[in-house]
């Protein structure tokens, strides 16, 4: 047992803007999920959110007021978790705090921006914050992403080339043997396409189930446009954000298409990215996680790309598939604390492994 060992949340925000999850884990020699709470995004702050994530006017402003209004409400999703536990504040070590990602730019000067002020943070909560995972890694030649695969071996290293999915926003992967990350990258659009063409068309803020995807047919001529994108041809490592893949680069596309073909072509794009990816990679098992896992229509779809290597959410090798990124967070700040590297240099391609996160104390 080490000095950091011991009880954390994690805070995470993710891309696709649909609500914070937050995670009580227990970190040391095992990792224990002890709670969780989905907290409400209130609208009116998504909707700001999505205007800074494009380039604007008055950016500064916008950011400031948006980086403390997010720390406040951060610092409340923790309290009410707190609230719903039997686990007092002074008995957390630290607060894994991602942040709402606004920019995320790799390359030679990369750099990622996240907001969600963490003096809010530690003011309204008394405990101490570790945020600003990306940066470092990018500042050792690294895109900064996906931070995940180190917790995913944490969790799951025992098994043999197990390759662990996560669909949010963006969808990555990250492949484990017996202990060793081989490689890791971000694949291409999760949900955030599929979400901004419904919510454009039908008000909603996802298609549930893929109902809307099932009711419409694959546009073939639009789906080869699309797996055009240079990106998709890339090597890793690499990631990727809302910079690329937005409506913007959606609308490029489309053509006379109805919208629910649109739709169910972009289910298809999102399942046959990651499965082309993975089938270079030629996994034993996948494991899925985030938002993505609990759509029908696209696990339906991965499972029958993937065949015959066997498709399942996380649920069935321990953890609930919404909770992932929120633990790997808190893991991550158990790991800061710890003086454990928490960057897979195979996936980022930073020089060296690095601690990540910078330390606020209260």
């Amino acid at each position: 047992m080490t000095a950091a060992d011991g009880f954390y949340i994690g805070v995470m925000s993710g891309t696709s803007l649909d609500a914070i999850d937050v995670v009580l884990l227990e970190c040391g020699n095992t990792v224990v999920v002890h709670a969780t709470h989905n907290h409400e995004l209130p609208e009116y702050l998504r909707q700001d959110i999505l205007a800074l994530c494009e380039p604007g006017i008055n950016e500064i402003d916008r950011a400031g007021y948006l980086h403390r209004a997010l720390g406040e409400l951060f610092a409340e999703a923790v309290l009410t978790l707190l609230a719903n536990s039997d686990i007092a504040a002074e008995d957390i070590q630290a607060i894994g705090l991602h942040g709402q990602t606004i920019r995320h730019r790799p390359g030679l000067k990369g750099f990622s921006l996240q907001l969600g002020c963490a003096d809010v943070v530690v003011e309204r909560t008394g405990i101490a914050v570790v945020t600003d995972f990306r940066n470092r890694d990018m500042v050792l030649g690294g895109q900064g992403a996906p931070l995940v695969p180190a917790f995913h071996r944490a969790l799951w290293g025992s098994r043999t080339r197990c390759a662990v999915v996560n669909i949010g926003g963006m969808a990555n992967i990250t492949l484990i043997s017996e202990g060793d990350i081989e490689t890791g990258f971000d694949t291409g659009p999760g949900n955030v396409l599929l979400d901004a063409w419904i919510q454009q068309h039908q008000k909603k803020a996802c298609d549930l189930d893929g109902r809307w995807a099932q009711s419409g047919n694959v546009q073939h001529d639009l789906l080869s446009k699309m797996l055009d994108e240079p990106y998709f041809r890339q090597p890793a490592p690499k990631s990727t954000g809302r910079e690329l893949f937005n409506l913007s680069w959606l609308q490029a596309h489309v053509g006379e298409e109805s919208s629910a073909d649109v739709q169910a072509t972009l289910l298809e794009l999102t399942a046959t990215t990651i499965a082309s990816s993975l089938n270079a990679l030629a996994p034993t098992e996948v494991l899925i996680c985030g938002g993505g896992a609990r759509n029908t229509a696209l696990m339906q779809r991965l499972t029958q790309l993937m065949e015959p290597v066997p498709v399942n959410p996380t649920d069935s090798a321990g953890l609930a598939a919404e909770w992932v990124e929120g633990a790997a967070f808190a893991w991550l700040a158990w790991a800061r604390l710890a003086g454990i590297p928490g960057n897979a240099i195979r996936v980022t391609g930073a020089h060296r492994e690095a601690v990540l996160g910078a330390l606020y104390l209260p």
